[in-house]
């Protein structure tokens, strides 16, 4: 144990940000650099190293929790660094971008704040960088078998680094011109800048899987002749069919998906654009959905200098704190402010957009609104409440539906699909189709970070099992393995 008496000494304490009036002005993270290592060890001296650790619970990748909080509270890196790689390929990632259902499920948050378990993580796998403990780890031998991965994405880039490590050759085909999938092209800058991608691709490189970029499978090239090709076939290429809204004018023009929206700040930021072809900049900006891609359209509608920013959600407000039925160690639905809520804007909560209204030149104006409650599960419009706010840009980020199913790639394969439009799977994420799994968003549907990365970490034992009859690689859950929650 880190410190018995830790997390009687020290109150939860979490990275800082930068000042807002600062941050809006950049596409740099938000917070402010160095400011996690002066305060570490102190928080990883408050896990208790319990006797059953819950986080382990919470966490899908089965992270080894309390070891390396122990490591980072006694300020030894290398170790920590170790032992976080052993249940994750790529910490930084998470770090940055996990909801952390392992502070959820940490035991102390019982009755106290939790342990800033997510902090800690991105500060040894930052550490380990900068002090170079993160290196390629090639085979030792190559099995002589190849393996094509669909999808460049977390499911997808960690499959395909623990089946190059396996000793396997490996391709990764990616349909844009960058590697990385949603990370790349999802994610805004403030929230992960993309170098943290590009020097794990290095490590990828030096190890010896190899990239295709601009190559969509289904598209521009036949998934049955990539089948001959490779011995195996991963589908990684996640549940990228967004939700629509079909609601009367909806063809307005300045209303658009939110992977409509997001990829081309990021390609700004790249350099490959100089100005976003779908702006903020001086425009009533209104944001339909209230998740995590919802903060990510208002943070960079922030950036790009809207004129103000407003964010819809069809569910009411959730708590400050617990709903009894949402128990420890469950996940629990909390009322969240991000850092792009954080930056300004307004949210509004049980409400359903009705229509919206245009100009005479079809361009969005006017979103009409009205106050919802759920009866029997289902929202009901609230009569007198019917409201218009304006917009002149509107993003649509309700969450995805599926797996692409227009490119080709399902039918070309010949996939089965699961009652919710996901690519079906056995226990060991085979599709019907032998030698081709499924990993991810494409097989689970739309989920998180850490439960991608666990998939094609799952993903690849079968593969390799399938490839060579045995398989020493770990796979932290199975296909029906869910969240937990209530």
């Amino acid at each position: 144990m880190a410190d018995p008496k830790g997390f009687l000494n020290h109150e939860r304490e979490i990275a800082k940000t930068r000042p807002v009036e600062e941050r809006v002005k950049d596409w740099n993270e938000v917070y402010q650099p160095g400011s996690l290592l002066p305060i570490i060890s102190k928080q990883a001296s408050r896990c208790m190293d319990c006797g059953i650790p819950f986080c382990h619970n919470g966490c899908p990748l089965g992270n080894l929790i309390p070891e390396w909080n122990d490591y980072a509270y006694r300020e030894d890196w290398t170790e920590a660094s170790e032992r976080l790689h052993a249940t994750n390929n790529f910490p930084e990632f998470t770090g940055r971008l996990c909801p952390a259902p392992c502070e959820a499920a940490c035991v102390l948050g019982i009755n106290q704040p939790p342990v800033t378990i997510k902090n800690v993580e991105v500060s040894i796998i930052d550490k380990a960088w900068d002090n170079g403990d993160v290196t390629p780890q090639p085979p030792e031998r190559l099995s002589g078998k190849t393996v094509a991965v669909i999808g460049s994405g977390p499911a997808g880039l960690a499959a395909a680094q623990q089946l190059t490590r396996a000793g396997h050759t490996v391709a990764v085909y990616e349909r844009a011109d960058r590697i990385g999938g949603l990370l790349r092209y999802g994610i805004p800058e403030f929230k992960m800048e993309k170098r943290h991608i590009n020097r794990r691709i290095e490590q990828m490189r030096a190890e010896g899987t190899k990239f295709r970029t601009e190559v969509e499978i289904g598209r521009d090239l036949d998934a049955k002749k990539l089948r001959k090709r490779y011995d195996a076939v991963v589908i990684a290429a996640g549940a990228t069919t967004s939700r629509d809204l079909p609601v009367p004018g909806r063809e307005l023009n300045g209303i658009h998906f939110a992977m409509e929206y997001l990829p081309l700040a990021n390609k700004v930021q790249e350099g490959d654009l100089t100005v976003a072809p779908i702006s903020a900049e001086g425009k009533h900006v209104v944001v339909i959905g209230g998740g995590d891609t919802g903060a990510d359209c208002v943070g960079t509608a922030h950036r790009q200098g809207a004129a103000s920013v407003t964010q819809l959600e069809i569910m009411g407000k959730p708590g400050d704190e617990r709903n009894p039925n949402q128990p420890w160690p469950t996940f629990p639905m909390l009322y969240k402010v991000t850092s792009a809520h954080e930056e300004g804007g307004e949210r509004l909560y049980s409400v359903s957009t009705t229509h919206f209204e245009g100009d005479e030149d079809g361009n969005v104006q006017w979103l009409h609104l009205t106050e919802v409650e759920f009866k029997d599960g289902r929202p009901e419009p609230k009569p007198g409440t019917e409201r218009k706010i304006p917009a002149q840009l509107v993003t649509l980020a309700m969450g995805f539906t599926g797996t692409d199913r227009e490119n080709g790639l399902v039918e070309q394969f010949g996939l089965e699909l699961d009652e919710r439009g996901n690519v079906a799977r056995d226990a060991d994420f085979a599709t019907n189709v032998p030698g081709v799994y499924v990993a991810g968003d494409a097989g689970r549907g739309q989920s998180l970070i850490v439960w991608a990365i666990a998939e094609g970490r799952s993903a690849a034992k079968g593969v390799d099992r399938f490839l060579t009859g045995a398989s020493a690689l770990p796979a932290p859950i199975k296909p029906t393995d869910r969240a937990l929650t209530v």
